[in-house]
């Protein structure tokens, strides 16, 4: 008996930047709503809303979140604070190995 209601859920795709520049720019337009857009374009509405609220982060028309440049700053900054506590603690027990030999 086959399960009414229940869809497979949607492998992960990727897309790139020009890719979704041109949604947005589709968006802003005003010709067509973002449920349209998305539709059209095989989308869902909820990532082609994310990229319009990203690009007017980006433009500036928005401040209730991180633009891309400052998202991308705290992705590397996150990396290397976790190399960096790595570190310490590599360290740490170096220090210990060394204080119990003397």
């Amino acid at each position: 008996m086959e399960t009414m209601g229940k869809k497979k859920p949607r492998p992960r795709r990727s897309f790139t930047r020009e890719f979704k520049a041109e949604i947005v720019e589709l968006c802003q337009r005003g010709d067509r709503s973002v449920g349209q857009v998305a539709k059209d374009f095989d989308l869902t509405e909820t990532a082609v809303r994310q990229w319009v609220a990203q690009a007017e982060l980006d433009a500036g028309t928005r401040t209730d979140g991180l633009t891309s440049d400052e998202r991308e700053e705290l992705a590397r900054l996150r990396r290397e604070n976790r190399r960096l506590s790595e570190d310490v603690e590599i360290l740490k027990r170096a220090t210990a190995f060394f204080a119990s030999m003397s």
